[in-house]
């Protein structure tokens, strides 16, 4: 439903990208064609609640992601992973100081045998 995908988020108001995200939430309810008290059932919310979603008013973000799961869309969260990241130089260096094999207990080397 996102008209333009180019649309620069940062020039919109709080109330705007609001707004954006209720339209996306009503287009894509509707194109399952489910009521919004199916809909708000399934969720586990109020039907009042997913109103004020679809109508910009907001919730809070455990309805938002409830919702998301029940319309199939909850990799829309992917840009909200973070991924840890290694330079090729600290990975090179991790690998080198890597252990390759097993020495043994050092205090096990100095000890003489009872023989």
């Amino acid at each position: 439903m996102l008209k333009n995908t180019n649309m620069k988020y940062a020039n919109l108001s709080d109330r705007a990208i609001l707004n954006e995200i209720g339209s996306f939430i009503k287009h894509t309810r509707l194109e399952m064609n489910r009521t919004q008290e199916q809909l708000a059932k399934d969720a586990g919310i109020s039907r009042f609640t997913l109103g004020n979603l679809e109508n910009g008013n907001g919730s809070n973000l455990i309805s938002l992601i409830q919702v998301l799961r029940m319309l199939n869309k909850l990799e829309l969260l992917e840009n909200f992973r973070t991924e840890l990241k290694i330079s090729p130089l600290k990975l090179a260096e991790m690998e080198m100081n890597q252990k390759m094999r097993a020495s043994g207990s050092k205090k096990n080397q100095n000890k003489k045998s009872d023989w």
